[in-house]
């Protein structure tokens, strides 16, 4: 990318955009009403719009290193609790990617500083499914198991929060846990099972009157 020709790039884009509907930027301005929360890595390889093929507006996006979900990051419990009651998003994805650097870091033994109360959550869930994951001698199929791991994990900090469990009950909202491969631009579904995972986390995750 020339970063000098940004604003070029970007008069390009907008006259792309009028020559196929005059009122494209009008119809923008007036509004956001995406069906979908998309929880994704940081990562420059993985961008979301392009993946999903969407268009703007129809996709509220966060994303930060190793697509996590961590119950005292208030920017992502924000972002979280936005989309589902205000927004009002059906449909919520949590996507890692293969060869993600922060699930990399994450399996070294290294003092990375700040990045390490971030990673410690990974390594956690490293700890959770340690049994499975030792059993991989590959270390690079070890990590990207670790990856798949990680978007579980994530997709079940997710259905922990009771914005989430509300609005599974009352209007049947569905958590999605994909990893996109870098190596062939597909997306894997990992077919989280949102109804089995909600009901064996009940006893001790229910948040209120919000599943019966």
């Amino acid at each position: 990318m020339d970063f000098n020709k940004i604003f070029q790039h970007n008069e390009a884009w907008i006259a792309r955009r009028l020559s196929v509907d005059k009122e494209y930027f009008n119809h923008l301005s007036e509004g956001q009403n995406p069906q979908v929360l998309y929880i994704g890595c940081s990562d420059s390889r993985v961008t979301t719009e392009e993946l999903l093929g969407a268009e703007p507006g129809e996709v509220f996006v966060h994303r930060n290193i190793a697509n996590m979900v961590i119950s005292i990051d208030l920017n992502v419990m924000s972002v979280i609790t936005y989309a589902v009651e205000h927004l009002q998003v059906n449909q919520i994805i949590v996507c890692g990617h293969y060869d993600c650097g922060g699930v990399k870091s994450a399996m070294e033994a290294k003092d990375l500083g700040l990045l390490n109360p971030w990673l410690r959550n990974i390594r956690d869930v490293y700890r959770i499914h340690g049994d499975e994951l030792n059993t991989i001698e590959d270390s690079h199929k070890r990590y990207n198991r670790l990856v798949e791991l990680n978007v579980q994990e994530q997709c079940i900090n997710l259905i922990k929060v009771a914005v989430v469990q509300k609005a599974y009950k009352e209007r049947g909202l569905k958590v999605h846990g994909w990893v996109f491969d870098v190596h062939t631009g597909r997306i894997i579904d990992l077919k989280i099972n949102f109804v089995k995972i909600l009901r064996e986390i009940m006893e001790i995750y229910d948040l209120g009157d919000n599943f019966n």
